[in-house]
């Protein structure tokens, strides 16, 4: 069986630390997710998860950008690099990295759930024909989504694959799985188009993605 060949300690430089495991459960409102998903080349693929994890066949890499319209420290953009995995038998996302535009919110997503995250400029447009993300560091562009042509789909149909985080923890370096509970008020799936990724800002040296692949996006809490 194939497995991650990441080294845990390269990547504990940059991992958050998890304060405790018994956080509160956290309720979000009105957040919009656009999520891209899209093949990735198989050269260097099981380097980009740690020992542990199982690569997919094939390999994948999904973007998130949510926009949170309520939470406890206002509204904040949100935008995750996953490579899809599996731990056992069950699906699962690595997040390489992740930007975000509320301070406040960066805390508190590190500290109790282990979110890799760092500041940038988080945007999310709606036309009738489109939806684009836009993601920025310092004034320079490091990904550009777009879900063309989105048709309704019915909520049920929305999937969400939990997170596998990397992270301090009062048992020392561990994965912590992150499992959001999705009330879907809306689904749309599109013609998925990646027009820049630098994969060196998200961590992710050696995904290069190869066939971007339809995914629904769904709106709701």
């Amino acid at each position: 069986m194939l497995t991650g060949t990441a080294d845990p300690l390269s990547l504990a430089e940059r991992a958050p630390t998890l304060a405790d495991f018994g956080t509160e459960p956290l309720r979000l409102g009105g957040v919009e997710t656009l999520q891209i998903f899209s093949e990735i080349e198989r050269a260097g693929a099981e380097a980009l998860l740690l020992p542990g994890l199982h690569p997919t066949v094939p390999p994948a890499v999904t973007w998130l950008v949510q926009r949170v319209t309520e939470s406890p420290w206002g509204p904040f953009g949100l935008a995750q690099c996953r490579i899809e995995c599996r731990s056992g038998l069950r699906p699962r996302g690595f997040l390489r990295a992740g930007f975000i535009d509320n301070t406040k919110a960066a805390a508190e997503l590190a500290a109790r759930w282990g979110y890799d995250l760092r500041t940038g400029d988080v945007s999310i447009e709606r036309s009738y024909d489109r939806i684009r993300a836009r993601i920025a560091v310092s004034g320079e562009q490091i990904l550009e989504v777009v879900l063309e042509d989105p048709q309704p789909l019915r909520a049920s149909d929305a999937y969400h694959v939990a997170s596998m985080h990397l992270a301090h923890t009062p048992n020392g370096l561990r994965l912590v799985q992150v499992d959001p509970e999705l009330e879907v008020e809306r689904a749309e799936r599109g013609r998925p188009i990646i027009r820049q990724f630098d994969a060196s800002s998200w961590n992710s040296v050696g995904a290069h993605p190869s066939h971007p692949c339809p995914r629904c996006s769904p709106s709701g809490r």
